[in-house]
């Protein structure tokens, strides 16, 4: 169980420090509707899928204008990037380089429109060392369902149970388990709490850790691969040696 073929990478709150902004600036949109957001709702929503996370802001609010609240939402985001750009997570652009050089393919499975994606990705350096980008646009179920991450796996070649998926957030972690992924949380704005602890594989500090995760187990598969070697090494002489002295009437004294 430690053979690591890809590394799924979350967007928001895992490689890029949005979370906190999408925050501010949802709360800073529902108050132009007259809605009194309360932070821990849109702290809530991390990585659900929209038509959920209507739902539930409707249930909160009611009355809620959800589409409208987004897109003056998103207008306001864009401002704020447009001014000071992206800020990368510590560590981004060192563990992806580890990761290409090792072999490991990359993608990222986030819930933010492709577009948007490709180009934050891009404005932080890290497009080149992804080997691809796909937003929950392009999958019928958004988190937590498992659809985007059973997507971007069958899209690089490689089992759910070889991938490593990386998420900061409940619903993101819950995607990634369902898909079969092993999951390593790098918290943003919240800890792990007991409903997602039994998901994890790792809880890390930072995206430095991922290497060390793939570190530690390519090295405990290598290992186990020579183990199985020698075993099968044994196992053949043993079988040229019986077959040896059967040939050559071999009796046992």
């Amino acid at each position: 169980m430690s053979r690591i073929d890809a590394v799924v990478f979350d967007m928001d709150g895992t490689l890029i420090d949005t979370e906190k902004l999408n925050v501010r600036f949802w709360c800073e949109a529902s108050s132009r509707f007259g809605f009194d957001m309360d932070p821990n709702d849109i702290v809530y929503i991390r990585s659900l899928d929209p038509r959920r996370s209507a739902e539930y802001l409707g249930s909160r609010y009611p009355g809620f204008v959800f589409d409208d609240v987004r897109e003056v939402r998103r207008e306001l985001m864009q401002n704020h990037v447009d001014r000071f750009g992206i800020e990368p997570k510590p560590g981004v652009i060192d563990v992806l380089s580890y990761l290409r050089d090792k072999g490991v393919k990359t993608a990222v499975a986030t819930g933010t429109k492709q577009e948007r994606a490709d180009r934050y990705l891009g404005m932080i350096g890290a497009s080149g060392l992804i080997d691809e980008i796909v937003s929950t646009s392009k999958v019928e179920h958004g988190k937590p369902e498992p659809d985007v991450y059973l997507y971007v796996c069958r899209s690089l070649g490689v089992r759910p149970e070889d991938t490593v998926a990386v998420e900061d957030a409940p619903f993101g972690i819950m995607s990634a388990y369902r898909a079969g992924c092993r999951v390593a949380m790098v918290p943003d704005l919240t800890p792990p709490d007991s409903e997602i602890e039994g998901m994890l594989t790792w809880t890390c500090d930072s995206l430095s850790d991922i290497a060390d995760v793939v570190e530690n187990e390519t090295s405990r598969d290598a290992k186990a691969s020579s183990s199985g070697l020698s075993e099968c090494r044994n196992m053949c002489r043993l079988l040229i040696l019986l077959s040896y002295h059967g040939a050559n009437g071999y009796r046992k004294p």
